[in-house]
C-alpha cells in the first residue's frame, strides 16, 4: 500500500515479523495440545515461547530452502537444543500453520475494521437526529419530487451500514483454522487435538479442510468489504452531488489554510467524497481475485497465496481507511439548512401529489386517471401558485369535473407530518 493510504493499525499487522509472530503463536498453541495428551515433554511450549522472531534471518534461510515456513521453523529451531526442537512443528504441515495464522490476522483486521464502522454509524446517528426537523427536497431521476426529511438521508445510509456490520461481525465469528496435516487426512495430529488447539485460539474449525482452508470464506469477507465500499460510494456520491454549484445545499469541512485550486481561489471541492468513490473502487477490484482462489488445484495448491498477500492488506487498510475518511466528512459537513428549506418552500409544484389526492378522495365518481390528467396539466402549464391555481380549475372545468379548491399545504404542518414518520422509521433502524 502507498504511503498516502497506509493505516497504522493494519500495516504493522500485516508486516513480516507480526506475520511471523503468529506463526509462533500457532506452533506453541498447537504444542500446548499436544503437551495435554503426553505426545511431547511438558512445559516444552513454554520453553519454545521465549523464541526471538529475526525477519532477516528467515529471509536468509529462505534462500537456501526456498521455502518459508521451513526457513520459520529453523530460525526458531536452531535457538534451542535438538532435544527441544524436535518437536517444534510435529505432525503439521505449513499450510496448517499459514492458514491458521492468517485467520487470526484476518481476525485482528477485522476488528480494527469493526470500530471504524461503529464510529462511522455514530457520526451517521448524530447527523440524522440534527437534520429531523430539516425538510428538503427530495429527487427522483434527478429531478424534484415532493418534500422529505433531510436526516432520512442519514437514516437510510445508516440502515444499509448495520446490515454490514452485521455481517460483517458474523463472518469475523465464523473464521476457522486447521490442524489437518498434509493432504488434510489427519495422520499424526487428530481432530481432536485440532478441535482443541483452536478453541485456544478463538477460531472456529474447518469441517473438511484439504490442506488449506477453503478460499470462500476469504471470498465472504471481501465480498463484504465490497459491500461496505459500495455503501461509502453510494454517501460519496450523493455528497458530491449535493456540493453540485447547481445545487449547493451541502459542503465538505474546509479546514483553515486549505486551497481548492491551484489556479481558481474560490473552489471548495469535495475531495474527500471524490477520493473515497475512487478507493471504493479499488476495495471492489479485490472481489474477482477472491473468487478466482476458490478454485485450486485437488487437494491444494499456492496461486491463491501471492494474491493474498498483497491483496489482504490492501483490503482491509484501504476499508479503514476510507471509513475514517468517510466519518470525518460526515462528522465536518456544512449543511445549508436555509437554502434547502427554500427549494421546499418555493417550490409549489412538489404538492402535485397531494393536491390529487385530495381530489380523489373528494371526487368519488370521477376516474383517477382522468384526475391525474387535469392535475399534470395544470402543473405543467403554470409558474406560479396563482397560475396554478387558475389553471388547475380551468382543466377540471374542461373535463366537467365538480371540484372545491384544493387546500395547499402548511410548511409548518408538513415539517409535522414528516417528523412523525421520520421518527417511526428511525426506530426501525435503531
Amino acid at each position: 500500500m502507498i504511503e498516502r493510504y497506509k493505516i497504522p493499525d493494519i500495516e504493522q499487522l500485516w508486516q513480516d515479523e507480526s506475520r511471523f509472530s503468529y506463526y509462533l503463536k500457532v506452533e506453541i498453541a498447537h504444542l500446548r495440545s499436544l503437551e495435554k495428551a503426553n505426545i511431547v515433554p511438558q512445559g516444552l511450549a513454554d520453553k519454545l515461547s521465549q523464541a526471538q522472531i529475526n525477519p532477516h534471518r528467515i529471509t536468509e534461510i529462505e534462500k537456501t530452502t526456498g521455502h518459508d515456513v521451513i526457513a520459520f521453523c529453523t530460525s526458531i529451531t536452531e535457538q534451542f537444543p535438538a532435544e527441544d526442537g524436535r518437536f517444534f512443528h510435529f505432525g503439521i504441515t505449513s499450510s496448517d500453520v499459514i492458514d491458521t495464522a492468517q485467520s487470526l490476522m484476518i481476525k485482528e483486521s477485522m476488528q480494527v475494521v469493526e470500530k471504524d464502522l461503529a464510529a462511522l454509524a455514530q457520526a451517521l446517528s448524530s447527523q440524522a437526529d440534527q437534520t429531523s426537523t430539516l425538510l428538503c427536497i427530495g429527487r427522483s431521476h434527478g429531478i424534484y419530487a415532493e418534500a422529505m426529511i433531510f436526516g432520512q438521508k442519514f437514516l437510510s445510509f445508516l440502515s444499509e451500514l448495520k446490515r454490514r456490520q452485521a455481517e460483517w461481525s458474523e463472518t469475523k465469528d465464523n473464521l476457522t483454522g486447521q490442524f489437518s496435516g498434509a493432504v488434510g487426512n489427519y495422520t499424526v495430529v487428530t481432530p481432536e487435538l485440532e478441535e482443541a488447539t483452536l478453541k485456544e485460539l478463538g477460531l472456529k474449525v474447518e469441517a473438511v479442510s484439504s490442506q488449506v482452508i477453503p478460499r470462500d470464506h476469504y471470498a465472504k469477507v471481501v465480498s463484504t468489504g465490497s459491500l461496505i465500499a459500495s455503501l461509502l460510494e453510494r454517501m460519496a456520491t450523493e455528497f458530491r452531488l449535493l456540493q453540485h454549484s447547481d445545487v449547493d445545499e451541502v459542503r465538505e469541512g474546509f479546514s483553515k489554510g486549505q486551497k481548492g485550486s491551484s489556479t481558481m481561489p474560490h473552489k471548495k471541492n469535495p475531495i474527500s467524497s471524490e477520493n473515497i468513490a475512487g478507493l471504493s473502487r479499488l476495495i471492489r477490484s479485490h472481489i474477482m481475485p477472491a473468487l478466482e482462489n476458490c478454485a485450486l488445484w485437488h487437494e491444494r495448491d499456492i496461486s491463491h497465496s501471492s494474491v493474498e498477500r498483497m491483496m489482504l492488506p490492501d483490503h482491509f487498510g484501504l476499508l479503514s481507511y476510507t471509513l475514517r475518511r468517510m466519518k470525518n466528512v460526515v462528522e465536518n459537513l456544512v449543511i445549508d439548512r436555509e437554502k434547502i428549506e427554500s427549494k421546499v418552500r418555493d417550490n409549489e409544484k412538489i404538492y402535485s401529489s397531494y393536491v390529487l389526492h385530495q381530489l380523489i378522495q373528494a371526487n368519488t365518481s370521477v376516474k383517477r386517471e382522468d384526475l391525474y390528467e387535469a392535475v399534470q396539466a395544470a402543473f405543467f402549464n403554470s409558474k406560479t401558485k396563482e397560475e396554478l391555481k387558475l389553471e388547475l380549475a380551468r382543466e377540471l372545468d374542461a373535463r366537467k369535473i365538480k371540484h372545491e379548491a384544493p387546500k395547499w399545504i402548511d410548511l409548518e404542518n408538513l415539517r409535522a407530518h414528516y417528523l412523525e414518520q421520520f421518527k417511526k422509521i428511525q426506530k426501525r433502524v435503531l
